[in-house]
């Protein structure tokens, strides 16, 4: 038999404070249809008027912590990484294939190519904060489900473009939906114990390597016979398999919760447990609705000035260096090296636009070489995060980047430079998965979509800006090219240094109200007890 009780300091009974903020508590059922003695580990009993005390209660976040990780969250890590698969990485990594391909075929200059990439990151800048508050008045799962079906509508329809000024609009329209995929990363810490947490979303990095190299492939099989239409077609029909998938999600408890939903929290939290072969905590759970929710001023409270102002810049320069990479990536493996890149884009700009240069085997060989590269980028944020934090990880992720944007002024090879390029996809990917793992843990529910939004707004505007420095300031100059992104990823080093709180080893906090920063500092200190007397453990 397995009891699983918490008792939290100062909340054995409802106080004048918590009936003025509005907090109240309701039963949530335990793992016996009535209370029975308890068997303790010497043998005796305890009379069942005490097996369940009316004065134990606990929070969303405690029953989380009690029924742990199983196969609930092993179920909701496949679906939240095929979001982050094909509605993601798939749709970020058909740009660097697309724009070299309609260049040539449609005679387009270098600045409608460059806007043809802008265009996507536009719609993502002008969606994210909007997904954002939607995902906090209505709920992460709402929001999540009408960008994946926004995405798929716009992503097959984008394939039967008939001119240039269509598929611009229609890839616009492609961003505009991928802007709320950042969401999922919400939902699904949301559901995720403390000690897994860090692991299990910088793990979704996996997912989007994935995504990556399957493009990568589908390229490799369709664009020499079936051209660029069929590749947009294909590679928006995984989402329909998500879009699937999104009826099993259950909506956050903790969103529940806050909007007042007490009966739908405790049926999730029911569910995760029975999932999970795990008891429910016995006691009432704590609720506290807050109607103000998803508010741009709360962002910008003293508390979290400094934070939001840092961390926009961060993830800023996070999209700004990775999509500025990974379209930096096609132009050198064209040229051979990084020296001669100029001379080559003056020499194609002079000749007919039928000698273009499309990607020919060994660049999309290449191309996947470097974008295996997350996957060594993830396992090595993976054993740094938990041990120097948060904040040191994305700061030595950037500072890699910059030293290796700054060894490419040498003239290497096309094997150094395969090299070199490999190792900055690998930490600038991995400091972007941990932006994705600290800024969820910094803000509490009320604000955590909005925040995660925002944040997501500025990264496309970094990704909005980078393919005019990738692709038209290049013909200019490489050098500067290279100095530009490695001085902005040396600033956010430093941001990442001054950010004012490190979440390692803390749990999601649940209110914005004042009396939540003295409540979190008691249980980040000690977590609640969990007695399991079947083992007699604390946990």
């Amino acid at each position: 038999l397995r009891v699983v009780k918490f008792r939290r300091t100062g909340e054995s009974s409802k106080s004048d404070e918590d009936v003025i903020s509005g907090e109240h508590e309701i039963q949530i059922e335990g793992v016996r249809t009535e209370l029975e003695p308890v068997e303790l580990e010497d043998g005796a009993a305890v009379p069942k008027e005490f097996a369940n005390p009316t004065d134990d209660t606990f929070m969303v976040e405690d029953a989380v912590e009690a029924i742990g990780f199983g196969k609930f969250q092993w179920k909701l890590s496949v679906i939240t990484g095929l979001a982050w698969a094909s509605n993601y990485a798939m749709e970020m990594m058909i740009l660097s294939i697309l724009a070299p391909q309609l260049h040539c075929e449609w005679r387009l200059p270098s600045w409608q190519v460059a806007l043809l990439t802008s265009v996507v990151f536009v719609g993502m800048m002008s969606s994210s904060t909007l997904w954002g508050n939607i995902s906090d008045q209505y709920g992460r799962k709402t929001g999540l489900k009408i960008s994946v079906l926004w995405t798929l509508y716009y992503g097959i329809l984008s394939g039967f473009a008939p001119v240039y000024s269509w598929i611009l609009v229609l890839r616009g329209l492609v961003g505009f939906g991928i802007g709320g995929v950042p969401q999922s990363v919400t939902l699904y810490a949301e559901f995720l114990p403390m000690k897994a947490r860090a692991k299990c979303i910088l793990l979704i990095e996996v997912f989007w390597a994935i995504g990556t190299v399957f493009e990568v492939l589908l390229a490799v099989l369709v664009m020499p016979t079936l051209g660029w239409r069929w590749l947009l077609i294909l590679s928006a029909l995984p989402l329909l398999l998500f879009a699937v998938l999104c009826f099993w999600l259950p909506e956050s408890a903790r969103y529940d919760v806050l909007s007042g939903n007490q009966e739908k929290a405790i049926a999730t939290l029911k569910r995760i447990a029975t999932e999970n072969g795990a008891p429910m905590p016995l006691g009432k759970l704590i609720v506290s609705r807050q109607e103000d929710r998803g508010k741009m001023r709360d962002l910008f409270t003293p508390h979290f000035r400094w934070t939001t102002l840092l961390l926009w810049f961060i993830w800023f320069s996070n999209a700004f260096s990775y999509y500025g990479l990974v379209l930096l990536t096609t132009e050198f493996f064209q040229a051979g090296d990084v020296c001669s890149i100029s001379s080559r884009r003056k020499e194609v700009k002079a000749k007919c636009s039928l000698t273009c240069e499309y990607l020919t085997e060994e660049d999309y060989t290449d191309l996947l070489w470097t974008t295996l590269s997350e996957f060594p980028g993830v396992l090595v944020t993976l054993w740094i995060i938990d041990r120097i934090g948060r904040k040191k990880t994305m700061a030595l992720s950037f500072f890699v980047f910059s030293f290796c944007s700054l060894l490419l002024f040498l003239c290497v090879g096309r094997n150094v430079l395969t090299v070199l390029l490999f190792i900055a996809r690998a930490f600038i990917s991995g400091g972007f998965q941990a932006a994705y793992v600290y800024t969820p843990e910094v803000y509490p529910t009320a604000t955590r979509a909005l925040g995660l939004g925002t944040c997501s707004g500025m990264a496309r505007v970094g990704a909005l800006i980078t393919p005019f420095i990738a692709q038209v300031m290049l013909e200019s100059s490489v050098y500067l090219t290279l100095v530009v992104y490695s001085g902005c990823c040396l600033l956010a080093a430093v941001a990442s240094c001054f950010l004012p709180i490190e979440t390692k080893g803390r749990g999601l906090q649940e209110s914005s109200h004042r009396e939540w920063g003295q409540e979190m500092v008691g249980r980040g200190s000690h977590s609640p007890g969990v007695t399991r007397s079947n083992s007699g453990s604390q946990e």
